[in-house]
């Protein structure tokens, strides 16, 4: 009787914690929400039940959320206004740990649109030749050398004493 007095006061206490966290959140994606010049907001990491509760509480609220960060003491909830919500390539650099840069982002679309065009103008140009590709000689030129074949074509000479 004494434990389960005790186990029902846990469990009120940890229910209690639960309602004044989603409290707290409402307030603070509320001020997220009146921040103008704020299209994301980054959260303290914090474990998995209060993860889902900040989900929750942004899903209501008409936010995209995500959460990243690798390992279960440092993921943290990112909270997007719908009009600012990010693309797959921002995605990936939160994935990675980085911080998203657009201007980077935008470089690196913009190789990978030169590279694609490249790798088209090749296909354009067809095939290569049939053939091999490097001279055999190349290949064994350590083995054979370069002179000497030179030097076994001057060796053979008519033998004068058979008559020829």
């Amino acid at each position: 009787p004494e434990q389960a007095a005790r186990m029902k006061k846990l469990q009120e206490q940890e229910k209690r914690q639960k309602v004044e966290f989603r409290k707290r959140m409402e307030q603070e994606v509320s001020q997220f929400i009146q921040a103008t010049g704020e299209p994301r907001r980054r959260f303290q990491p914090m474990n998995k039940i209060e993860r889902s509760i900040l989900h929750d509480v942004a899903e209501v609220a008409g936010l995209t959320s995500f959460s990243f960060g690798d390992d279960e003491d440092s993921r943290y909830v990112m909270v997007f206004k719908k009009e600012f919500a990010p693309s797959d390539e921002e995605l990936e650099a939160y994935r990675r740990g980085e911080e998203w840069d657009p201007a980077r982002a935008e470089e690196r679309r913009r190789l990978r649109e030169l590279a694609a065009q490249q790798e088209e103008a090749e296909l354009e140009r067809g095939p290569a030749p049939p053939g091999p590709p490097n001279d055999y000689k190349d290949k064994y030129r350590h083995l054979i050398g370069s002179e000497a074949a030179k030097a076994a074509a001057r060796t053979m000479e008519a033998n004068k004493a058979y008559g020829c």
